[in-house]
């Protein structure tokens, strides 16, 4: 099986569970660390003759994260395309082994039930907190509705305030993110890297939650982990 990822959590979910079956994978593919495969480009614009050269058995690709128009091109091409659509915690549970079978993984790893233990019964604290979830700046956008982050924060106690909003990440001026007084902004370190120096100064006088990135947004081997680290942080906020 020749595997090429457009899917930085898909890459080190496949990397882990199928080792060899990668032949390809986006230059944002940076789990696990030492991947030695062709990259491809961008999850926005992967190259894809590049892709159609290494002759890739299937091609595995998110709804949210590739764009059709490259999909399409590939399936023209004549390459199997499999493409994930993952919302929630349970929906990653559900395509990730979905996605490990199509690449010929010969049985569930150890790790996915780790990860599905760890969400079984996550930290929540005695209240519930309210959040604005910036994911980048200039313009700043933020978590809006029906996103996995979203469904990640909910899971331990933190509901974002734009949950209901018309748009996944809307733009929203950083004098309205104040406004609403959230009782946290969380500030993940990607897609926009959020730092100590870069990001909490935007909002004096509210609790800021700098949180590892790859643990709020990638759905594959971090899940195992990701409750006790994005609890962790979020608790850190409030002392």
């Amino acid at each position: 099986m020749r595997v090429v990822s457009l899917v930085p959590s898909l890459t080190e979910a496949v990397a882990r569970t199928v080792p060899g079956a990668l032949v390809g994978a986006t230059d944002w593919c940076t789990h696990p660390a030492g991947l030695d495969v062709v990259r491809v480009g961008g999850t926005k614009n992967p190259k894809t003759d590049r892709i159609l050269s290494l002759a890739p058995d299937l091609v595995i690709a998110n709804e949210e994260e590739n764009r059709a128009p490259d999909l399409d091109a590939l399936r023209a091409g004549g390459v199997e395309v499999l493409v994930t659509e993952v919302r929630t915690v349970p929906r990653a549970f559900t395509e990730l082994d979905r996605t490990l079978t199509a690449c010929g993984a010969p049985s569930r790893p150890r790790w996915l039930d780790e990860a599905e233990a760890a969400w079984a019964d996550p930290p929540v604290p005695e209240r519930r907190a309210t959040a604005v979830v910036p994911v980048w700046r200039r313009p700043w956008m933020v978590l809006g509705r029906d996103t996995f982050a979203g469904d990640v924060l909910a899971r331990l106690g933190v509901d974002h305030l734009y949950a209901a909003h018309a748009e996944r990440y809307p733009r929203i001026p950083v004098d309205a993110l104040r406004a609403a007084r959230p009782d946290v902004v969380v500030l993940p370190d990607e897609p926009y890297r959020f730092t100590a120096d870069d990001g909490p100064e935007a909002f004096p006088g509210l609790p800021c939650a700098l949180v590892d990135g790859r643990c709020l947004t990638w759905y594959g081997p971090s899940l195992a982990e990701a409750p006790r680290v994005l609890a962790a942080a979020l608790r850190a906020a409030h002392r």
